[in-house]
């Protein structure tokens, strides 16, 4: 294993950052390579500890010549968004200097190749850098998982439409619980500048069959436990396994998906009428008829109509809910995968 790290500077004077790189060369020309990453939004944890939990079992299989692909590992994929404290509460998900969502804007390359990246601007700002950063990083890369996770929530995936069915042994290894899918644009987020060079070659020089692009969501916020650490580590390494990148015949034992799986358009996104305190009715990874209560909102605290139900659309399943239990008008609570269209698809990607 090599570690490196990988210096930029600040948008002032005397600032400057450091990313962590790990690499574990393979010793097979043909195996697929893989690179993961988590915390791009710097305050979501899940995956940092993950990637923490899954390194002693990519040294022993390094130690035992089981490496068979390169793997690339940025455990805390951005050091701007870390350093980034507000009045005490870190503010990760956004660039404080561009208002920019850490996840969008990243270039999109018309070839599996470093050396297509552009030149950045003269003007451009710290976030610019760190994405091209670890655009040049991933880059090429046969797999590649960016590591993230939901308000509160059930272990899901993201996947671009033209790699499933082909993804169901990788969401099996993972063992999540459902599988969103999506195409054409997303804001250019790193999911969508991971595929797009692959989109642009002949499928005959790129057949999408090997590939494996996903952003994965491990639970909520304030799930980082060891047992969740440990359970994630063993689901990636069972990917890696699954797909080749490392030599483990029983962890690459196949696995059937049974969760849920659903174009981005069966997602009804649940949103407050009015301002006020929530009170949740369901817990995500729960099926409800059409017409179940899904949560109350007090909007007027005391009064005989201070409050009001939010009714499930359409039977479906429910795949988050926000962390807070308090919110404005018009603010999205819930995401229920339907078992129809929605009739209110949102376009892109499902939040800003």
């Amino acid at each position: 294993m090599k570690k490196t790290i990988e210096k930029f500077a600040g948008d002032t004077e005397g600032v400057s950052y450091e990313l962590t790189v790990f690499r574990f060369k393979g010793t097979s020309k043909t195996a697929p390579s893989a690179y993961i990453q988590a915390a791009l939004h710097a305050g979501e944890l899940p995956g940092v500890v993950a990637i923490h939990a899954l390194m002693p079992k990519l040294r022993a299989a390094e130690a035992e010549g089981r490496i068979l692909g390169d793997i690339t590992i940025v455990p805390a994929a951005n050091p701007v968004g870390r350093a980034q404290y507000v009045f005490g509460e870190l503010e990760g998900r956004f660039h404080l200097g561009t208002r920019t969502n850490f996840n969008r804007d990243f270039p999109l390359l018309d070839r599996p190749d470093k050396a297509a990246l552009p030149p950045p601007p003269r003007n451009a700002t710290v976030d610019v850098h760190l994405k091209r950063l670890l655009v040049g990083l991933s880059v090429g890369h046969d797999i590649v998982l960016d590591l993230h996770c939901d308000d509160e929530g059930v272990p899901y995936l993201y996947v671009p439409a033209q790699l499933w069915p082909a993804m169901q042994d990788c969401a099996a290894a993972m063992g999540v619980e459902a599988v969103i899918l999506w195409e054409g644009e997303s804001g250019a987020a790193f999911e969508e500048a991971a595929i797009h060079p692959w989109l642009q070659l002949p499928a005959e020089k790129a057949p999408l069959e090997g590939r494996v692009v996903t952003t994965v969501e491990f639970r909520g916020l304030a799930d980082v436990y060891d047992r969740y650490a440990r359970t994630d580590a063993e689901g990636i390494y069972r990917l890696l396994a699954t797909r080749g990148v490392i030599g483990d015949a029983k962890a690459a034992r196949p696995r059937k998906f049974s969760g849920v799986a659903a174009p981005i358009d069966r997602v009804e996104l649940i949103s407050m009428p009015r301002a006020g305190a929530i009170l949740f009715h369901v817990e995500p990874g729960r099926s409800v008829r059409k017409g179940a209560r899904l949560a109350t909102i007090v909007h007027t605290p005391g009064e005989p109509d201070g409050s009001i139900d939010l009714l499930a659309p359409q039977a479906g399943y429910v795949l988050t809910r926000v962390s807070k239990r308090s919110g404005r008008a018009g603010d999205d609570i819930i995401k229920l995968i339907g078992e129809a269209r929605s009739a209110r698809p949102k376009a892109g990607a499902l939040e800003d």
